[in-house]
Order: C-alpha cells, then sequence, then structure tokens
C-alpha cells in the first residue's frame, strides 16, 4: 500500500475526534459519504457474508427469534431509514456487538448474559441501528479514500467485490471503528428509536456505564470500538425531556428465559473469533484487475472536444464524451473520468461531484469550505492546502476555488482543485484532478464542463 494511503488508513483508527455536542430534539443527518445507499447495502452484504465464516451463528432458534423481534421493532422506526436490516446472535461470550453498513447487525451472546434486562438490549440494537443509518462505517471510509475510492467503485463493473476494494485500500476496519462524535449521535439516535418502541431510552446509557464500570484494566470489545462520548446519562437525559411523554414496557419475551439459554450454550467449537470481534477485518478475496493500467501521466489520453450532458440531483453539467460516469449520481458522489484515469490506486484525473452536509447549515460559503476541507484533511493528512481562495461564480452563484496537491497514484504530485457553492442541500464541491504534469492538458476540459454547471431546484 503507498505510504499516503497507509497513513490515512491508520490516523483515522489513532485519532480520535472530539464530540461535538448535540442540541436535543435536533434532526441528525448523515455525513460527507462517497458510497450510494445500495452500495452501503452491497458492503454490508458482502462483508456479512466473509464474517460468517468465522464466527458461529446460535443454533437455538428461540435465541434468535427473540433477537430478530427487538431488532424489526427497532428498525420499524423512522430513524432507521428503511436499510433491509438483518439482526443475528452470535455463540459468544465476549461483550460485543456489531453492525455492518446497510443492515447486517451481530450480537454475542455475552451481552445478552450481562444485559440487566430487555431494555438494555434493545438499546445496543438501537445504537448499532444508529450507526447503520447513518453511515457512520462508509462515511469514515471515505473521509480516508476520498481519492483512491473511485477505482473500487469502478471495479465494480469489472466483477469485484466493495468488500475486497476496501483490503486493497486497507480500509476495512473503518468500518467498525467509531469516533466519539458518531457515538455521541448513535446514542441519540437509538435513543429516539427506543422510546417510539417502547423502550426507556436511559437503560442504553445506564448498561453502557456498566461497561465501563466493570470494565478495569480491559474493557470489553464493545467500547474499544465504540468509545465513550462522556456524558452519556446527560445527553440522553437531555434527549428524552423534549420527547413526548409516554410508556416503557415493551417486552418481547421472558427476558429471563433467555439470559438462561444464552447462558447454557455450549462453548464454540474452536473460536478463534477475537480479531473479527474487536472490529479487525477478514481477509478478503481477491479483488479483479483495475479499468485500466497505465503507468504514466502521459498514457492517459487527452479528453474529447465533443461534450455530453449529465444530471444530477440539482445540477446539470457537461463533460467529455470520453469519460465515463461511476458512482450513482441520484443519491451519492459521482465520478466523471476518462478510463485510464481511473488507476488501482485511485484516481489520477477526473472530476468528482457531490454535495456535503456542513455542521452549521447557516455558515457563510468561506466557513462551509474550511470545514470540508479540515474534515477530508483528518484522514487525508498528506493533503497539501493552498493559502489562496479565489472567487468565482457558477451559474451565477457564488464560488470558491481552493488549490491543493497530494502524492499521485501514478508517481509526482497531483493537483486537486476543489470549488464550492452553497446551496439549499447543503455544500455542493467538485473536485478536478489530474497529474501536475498533464494539467495544461486537461485544463480546457475543466474549464468547460464548470461553465456548464446549471443549478435547479
Amino acid at each position: 500500500m503507498p505510504r499516503h494511503r497507509l497513513i490515512a488508513a491508520l490516523w483515522l483508527l489513532v485519532f480520535v475526534l472530539p464530540a461535538v455536542a448535540q442540541k436535543p430534539g435536533k434532526p441528525i443527518r448523515p455525513g460527507f459519504n462517497l458510497f450510494s445507499k445500495q452500495q452501503d447495502v452491497q458492503l454490508g452484504q458482502e462483508a456479512a457474508a466473509e464474517i460468517r465464516k468465522q464466527i458461529q451463528v446460535v443454533e437455538n432458534r428461540e435465541l434468535q427469534d427473540y433477537i430478530q423481534r427487538i431488532g424489526k421493532r427497532l428498525a420499524a422506526q423512522p430513524e432507521a431509514d428503511e436499510f433491509p436490516y438483518t439482526f443475528e446472535m452470535v455463540n459468544d461470550r465476549a461483550i460485543n456487538a456489531f453492525a455492518l453498513p446497510g443492515g447486517p447487525t451481530f450480537m454475542n451472546t455475552g451481552l445478552l448474559i450481562h444485559a440487566d434486562n430487555e431494555a438494555q438490549v434493545a438499546g445496543v440494537v438501537a445504537h448499532e441501528i444508529a450507526h447503520v443509518a447513518l453511515r457512520h462505517g462508509t462515511n469514515q471510509v471515505s473521509k480516508a479514500n476520498f481519492l483512491q475510492l473511485p477505482a473500487i467503485i469502478a471495479g465494480i463493473a469489472t466483477g469485484s467485490q466493495l468488500w475486497a476494494g476496501l483490503a486493497q485500500l486497507g480500509s476495512q476496519t473503518l468500518l467498525l471503528k467509531y469516533s466519539r462524535t458518531a457515538e455521541t449521535q448513535a446514542d441519540i439516535l437509538g435513543a429516539r428509536m427506543m422510546a417510539k418502541a417502547g423502550y426507556n431510552p436511559i437503560e442504553a446509557a445506564r448498561f453502557f456505564e456498566k461497561l465501563e464500570s466493570e470494565g478495569g484494566s480491559r474493557a470489553p470489545q464493545f467500547l474499544s470500538s465504540h468509545p465513550n462520548p462522556g456524558n452519556r446519562v446527560k445527553s440522553i437525559e437531555a434527549e428524552v425531556r423534549v420527547m413526548p411523554s409516554m410508556p416503557y414496557n415493551t417486552a418481547e419475551g421472558d427476558f429471563a428465559r433467555m439470559k438462561r439459554l444464552a447462558q447454557q450454550l455450549p462453548e464454540p467449537k474452536g473460536a478463534q473469533q477475537q480479531q473479527q470481534q474487536q472490529g479487525q477485518a477478514a481477509p478478503a478475496p481477491g479483488v479483479s484487475a483495475p479499468p485500466a493500467a497505465v503507468r504514466t501521466p502521459r498514457e492517459i489520453p487527452n479528453p474529447s472536444s465533443r461534450f455530453r450532458s449529465l444530471s444530477g440531483t440539482g445540477w446539470v453539467l457537461n463533460h467529455p464524451d470520453n469519460w465515463q460516469v461511476l458512482g450513482d449520481r441520484s443519491q451519492g458522489s459521482i465520478t466523471i473520468a476518462p478510463q485510464e484515469g481511473v488507476v488501482e490506486n485511485g484516481l489520477a484525473c477526473g472530476v468528482i461531484v457531490s454535495t456535503w452536509q456542513a455542521p452549521n447549515p447557516r455558515a457563510n460559503l468561506r466557513t462551509m469550505t474550511r470545514d470540508l476541507i479540515a474534515d477530508l484533511r483528518r484522514t487525508n493528512p498528506d493533503l497539501n492546502v493552498g493559502r489562496d481562495q479565489r472567487r468565482t461564480r457558477l451559474d451565477g452563484q457564488e464560488a470558491l476555488v481552493t488549490e491543493m496537491r497530494t502524492a499521485s497514484p501514478l508517481g509526482g504530485q497531483e493537483l486537486v482543485q476543489l470549488v464550492t457553492v452553497q446551496r439549499d442541500r447543503g455544500l455542493f464541491y467538485m473536485v478536478l484532478v489530474s497529474p501536475q504534469s498533464e494539467y495544461a492538458r486537461f485544463r480546457p476540459a475543466f474549464e468547460q464542463t464548470l461553465l456548464s454547471v446549471r443549478f435547479s431546484n
């Protein structure tokens, strides 16, 4: 793995972002993401298939039905966002649970055994559902690899798997390692789902505190991938105070009996799942060859003089007709690039078009742009940002152009131009990428593409 990508992947694993205060009752929206929702589902299903090879799923039908009833009740709440959730209990005494993008959710018997009541079990399940609904896993991968992911997305057309592609980037572990900000969001959204499903949200905070207090020098595995954001009980209590008053009396079964059944299960045979349970990725199958095998920037062909129209959510633009379109234009980020510009290690030449939800929607364009760049640099520390920004206009609207540089997957330096426009849906942005040595060849196509942008409501 190239050094700049390795650093980016390791950076996110060890650098824990400070938790951001969340105003009670305020909507929580998913963050920056290059994946579409359908790709979240695909990725989760591929990852679940690999993970099931390493774990022992509980065969007791009564226990499986119990966790599925709890999960389905919570997933029926609007905050869950209608992903195709599945719920499985794993025969493992380690205290852990995890959810993969798109909905596959796993809970160890150790967690059920350690809980005091059904609401605490539901609290953990709701917390995991919240991570899925807010797309925290693919959000982290997107931030760490925003210039490399187009190659993985392009590989889908050649038979590659997303899960295998993340192995190529060294980013599988990022799907299950959450920041404190993500934990705060999952706590609050999970509490909202719990209340609507008839469970007392405070029980979730009490259970997390119980894990903290009993962990000692060896914290439960759940806490290694779900760090305490601090003041869990207070933040959930503040959320409860703005909720409508309602009874908390839901029960999907005889909790005491389910706990006994879990305790009576035999130890799993040849249990070797410690690596996976701590959020470590399973070895992935091989990924097929990238769409192109160029070795130098000069091998990327000139853009065509003929342009083709492309429409997305709230925008239309023209691009060279010898450039391909990658991604889901209706839901996720898209990439427009020559086939030879998408290489094994990432995007060497092309345009990324997307929208970012700023933490402060009332901020001005310059502040939103600064926050987006800061977000990207946290997980791409080798991204060098120029000091000067220049103002321009896109379809008559104020825009900012920020120049950045980073290592090119073809060697040498890569010139990255970030163009941002403040829109009602968020911060619309375009990333124009080319090898610095070849920028003069691609500049006219970039400029014509920018001039062609038209916004719609």
